[in-house]
């Protein structure tokens, strides 16, 4: 809550102690200072991800598990105290390699599974051939969280927001 607030920068060891209703002695017996929060942060990134995982996992058609991941992780995305944290930790991990590490594994964790999905729309015909289904998928990923930056900065409809996604994406991927 206090990067939420305050940013990253702003925020002190101090305030983290606060915030949490434990001594700052306490708050360095379980990290040694700020940047292992964060790296915390990254850790529990990757459980808020699981859902998603799982969706993607989903043995159904492709289409309808493309649609139903576009649509939730655009409902997550867009939430505002989503937004400003993805925002605020993201600039930090650019300035710091081994937390942008930490980030980056559960992003490719996200964009593998999705390519799963496109490869296998492919396969069965749903979806037209498409060379890398990896960069394909890194790019619908970062489509819908830039759509859910507009929606949250210029107070967009997530319905509408939705709808131009889905729209836009499966007429980059189905087959005509």
């Amino acid at each position: 809550m206090c990067f939420l607030e305050n940013g990253y920068h702003q925020t002190g060891v101090r305030d983290i102690a606060n915030r949490a209703g434990i001594s700052l002695g306490n708050l360095y017996n379980h990290f040694p200072g700020k940047h292992d929060v964060l790296a915390e942060i990254a850790a529990l990134e990757r459980s808020e991800l699981e859902p998603f995982l799982k969706l993607l996992a989903k043995n159904s058609a492709a289409p309808v598990v493309l649609e139903k991941f576009v649509t939730a992780y655009a409902k997550y995305l867009a939430v505002p105290e989503n937004v400003i944290l993805t925002i605020e930790l993201t600039s930090e991990a650019i300035r710091k390699p081994d937390i942008g590490a930490l980030f980056l594994a559960n992003r490719n964790e996200l964009v593998t599974a999705l390519a799963t999905v496109i490869q296998r729309g492919i396969a069965d015909g749903d979806f037209r051939s498409i060379p890398d289904p990896r960069h394909v998928s890194q790019m619908i990923i970062e489509l819908i969280e830039g759509s859910a930056y507009s929606s949250v900065l210029g107070g967009a409809s997530k319905r509408k927001i939705i709808g131009g996604l889905k729209d836009f994406i499966f007429a980059a991927v189905r087959k005509n």
